[in-house]
């Protein structure tokens, strides 16, 4: 916030905070989950581009950029402690913008989803209430370091990955793409944990029970890896019994790479997280994608 701002306090949002409380880089898992859940269909992509394009758009800068500004709006007494130089914090996004941006949002996605048929449809209204389920009181699942990261990887991975799929199917599809999705979601709420290492001081103030906060960050450390581990490892021997053993043979190659990763971040799990989550959650979203060829045609 600048002098000016404290003269004459500002009354409308500032273009790029409005940016940057939607938060483009976490548009990706999404996005990427959701052309996971197209590939796997076996539905040719190329003859369905218009469907599969606006999927990624819903999945990603709308829907997960909804819940960003939900989360931001319900966060922002822990973001000025934790980060307060964030848009509602730092007064970029003044008075109640926060909350009349992610409640326009909010519309935005289901008149978006609305758009993709019954199938893509509920699944935002899914995707909305979780949202908002993880965020808002009074049920505020983010206080739970079991409940709160299931949730988000639950949203982030699975729900997209069911939706691309059943998109493009016009409807449900079938037991092995079901399995593995619900899989890399299990997985994800490693990733979520590890997420949270950033907010450990303000997690501990107003009182949300992160496994960080409440475990230390060398145990929650180590339960992130081994959900992340046996997850994959379950989907190597799923790939196998489904018939593609070189598919499984790659992810389990994957796997072991991020095994490599997971000695370096026990080593300072609290200062390793953020290059973790740069090293091996993109091997992590690797096996997802080969997961997804694999399950093409079955």
């Amino acid at each position: 916030m600048t002098v000016s701002d404290l003269i004459h306090p500002r009354t409308l949002p500032e273009p790029r905070a409005m940016l940057r409380l939607i938060k483009p880089i976490t548009w990706f898992p999404p996005v990427w989950a959701f052309l996971c859940g197209a590939v796997s269909s076996g539905v040719p992509l190329g003859a369905n581009w218009q469907t599969v394009s606006l999927g990624m758009v819903l999945a990603g800068p709308i829907v997960c950029g909804m819940s960003q500004a939900a989360n931001d709006w319900c966060d922002r007494h822990v973001d000025a402690v934790n980060e307060p130089d964030r848009p509602i914090p730092s007064g970029r996004i003044p008075g109640r913008w926060g909350l009349w941006i992610a409640l326009a949002m909010t519309v935005l996605s289901l008149a978006v989803g609305w758009l993709l048929g019954p199938w893509g449809f509920g699944a935002t209204v899914v995707g909305v209430i979780a949202a908002w389920a993880y965020s808002a009181e009074p049920v505020r699942l983010k206080r739970s370091g079991w409940w709160g990261p299931g949730l988000v990887g639950l949203s982030y991975e699975g729900l997209p990955w069911f939706t691309g799929a059943a998109v493009l199917l016009a409807g449900p599809p079938g037991f092995e793409i079901i399995t593995i999705a619900l899989l890399y979601a299990f997985g994800a709420h490693g990733i979520m944990t590890l997420n949270d290492f950033k907010a450990l001081e303000g997690d501990r103030q107003h009182g949300v029970r992160s496994l960080p906060v409440v475990l230390g960050p060398e145990v929650a450390a180590r339960i992130a890896c081994t959900v992340m581990g046996l997850a994959q490892a379950l989907v190597v021997a799923l790939l196998v019994l489904f018939g593609k053993p070189w598919h499984g043979l790659a992810v389990l190659a994957v796997l072991v790479l991020q095994l490599a990763a997971m000695r370096v971040l026990f080593r300072d799990p609290k200062g390793k997280a953020p290059w973790y989550n740069g090293t091996g959650v993109v091997l992590y979203v690797t096996g997802m994608m080969i997961s997804a060829f694999a399950l093409r045609g079955l």
